[in-house]
């Protein structure tokens, strides 16, 4: 055969096998864009039952020779205390209900404060927290992060705000095995999430960076610092339309 006819078949080959590798890729991310849509969509409406985290903590517990534990409660939106839903968005994300997801500001501040070598949260807002809560494994990684990304701008297309700050509420970790709010109100206070006043619903939030480590029942004296920075933001946002 000469060179030239086998040179040209080779590179006909080759570029059979790159058309059906694109064509293999363009079937695959249909699919998962189609079914994470879908995903986003059906959890609009249906209440997750369980996440990653959930999961996750449980196995970590059965490692460590504790009993499995998944302590939670779903609360309806309206059923959620205005003292709650004001005090999340004193700690977590006070412009939850100006952006569209990400507060690019926070975000070159904590990028600023970390390039000086000062560890601070990476400015998630309660949108990311949701995204990363309700559709991704634990972790920290560059591609968790962009999935966390995804899933967030998927998120504000297709929730309210309400729905949003909902689930985020009810599958936050606020203890170990504990999630939710509903569940730290009765196991720290005692009493129904309804019944929280303003210093306990501070309490529950300034504990959400590391619930495994503090407790809203036995606050350090960092925490009733947050808590007092919380209660002050609580202040500023109580005329929020939420």
């Amino acid at each position: 055969m000469p060179k030239n006819e086998s040179t040209s078949k080779r590179a006909s080959r080759s570029g059979i096998s790159w058309r059906r590798a694109w064509k293999i890729a363009k079937r695959v991310m249909l699919i998962y864009f189609g079914a994470t849509i879908f995903w986003v969509i059906a959890c609009r409406f249906i209440n997750p039952p369980v996440t990653w985290l959930m999961v996750s903590r449980g196995f970590e517990r059965k490692f460590d020779g504790k009993p499995w534990l998944i302590r939670k409660d779903w609360l309806d939106y309206d059923s959620i205390p205005r003292n709650l839903k004001i005090a999340a968005m004193a700690g977590e994300d006070a412009k939850f209900l100006e952006h569209r997801g990400f507060d690019v500001e926070s975000i070159e501040q904590a990028y600023e404060k970390n390039q000086q070598g000062k560890k601070i949260r990476g400015g998630s807002t309660i949108t990311q927290q949701t995204a990363k809560n309700v559709f991704l494994w634990p972790g920290r990684s560059w591609i968790r992060k962009g999935f966390e990304v995804y899933f967030t701008v998927l998120i504000e297309v297709f929730w309210s705000k309400e729905r949003t700050l909902e689930v985020y509420l009810n599958v936050i970790e606020t203890g170990d095995g504990i999630y939710g709010v509903s569940e730290a109100s009765r196991v720290y206070f005692h009493k129904e999430a309804q019944d929280l006043n303003r210093s306990e619903a501070a309490l529950i939030v300034a504990v959400l960076p590391n619930p495994r480590k503090w407790s809203p029942a036995n606050p350090t004296r960092y925490i009733y610092y947050k808590q007092g920075l919380i209660l002050r933001n609580m202040r500023r946002l109580k005329k929020a339309k939420i």
